[in-house]
């Protein structure tokens, strides 16, 4: 294990993810999500797919693939225009904070052939590699980030108690192991089947959702 990848993870790193809620804000709002138990239930549904998805663009990053091949193959894997469009903010954010981090050639490259940003988990993967961190570490960073950023967001959200919300993240631990596991493993396929060997499942609510939410005029996370 790497102080690297704590410093990563960690949700005071600033790289924008406070202001974005996965999803959770709608489901909130439509009463899918009012309790612990109903939480864990979105959080493993977006961690199976949201969150695979993710992460295996961030272990693929990691592991050296082209970082624009990976950008594209994370556009095809985001239906959402409003998902889309977060994604590339986010990753602006994160590449502005992770250049004065761990400054690298590969960071620099990226941000000057897109400069309006790249999708969030190919940013993470190649700042995983530009902290001496490897695919499995940054499947990890991914696969956290999809569960504990609506896990923090409900608390906000319904007052929940913030044991009750770890105690969540803590349920979900073996399968958050599986699912970096699983994406590590896809990354390192991808290296000699291209990117169609990364994982892309579909989570149609989260993209019906996510458009509905953008269309708010009033709310309290971006997404």
């Amino acid at each position: 294990m790497s102080a690297a990848l704590l410093v990563l993870a960690d949700g005071r790193f600033p790289a924008g993810g406070h202001a974005h809620s996965g999803g959770a804000e709608a489901a909130v709002k439509a009463g899918r999500v009012t309790d612990g138990a109903s939480l864990e239930a979105f959080c493993r549904g977006r961690l199976h797919t949201a969150g695979l998805t993710a992460a295996g663009l961030a272990a693929a990053a990691a592991a050296g693939i082209d970082p624009l091949d990976l950008d594209a193959a994370a556009d095809a894997r985001t239906p959402s225009p409003a998902l889309r469009a977060a994604a590339r903010r986010l990753g602006r954010q994160l590449m502005r904070a992770a250049r004065a981090a761990w400054p690298s050639p590969g960071l620099d490259a990226l941000a000057a052939a897109l400069p309006r940003g790249a999708h969030q988990p190919v940013v993470l993967g190649l700042v995983a590699r530009s902290a001496g961190l490897g695919p499995p570490a940054a499947a990890y960073a991914a696969a956290y980030e999809a569960v504990s950023g609506p896990a923090t967001a409900v608390v906000r959200l319904l007052s929940l108690d913030p044991f009750e919300a770890t105690a969540v993240l803590a349920r979900l631990a073996p399968e958050l192991d599986d699912v970096a596991a699983r994406a590590a493993e896809a990354g390192l396929r991808a290296l000699d089947e291209g990117t169609d060997a990364l994982p892309a499942p579909a989570a149609p609510l989260l993209d019906i959702t996510a458009e509905q939410h953008a269309a708010w005029p009033v709310r309290l996370f971006a997404t």
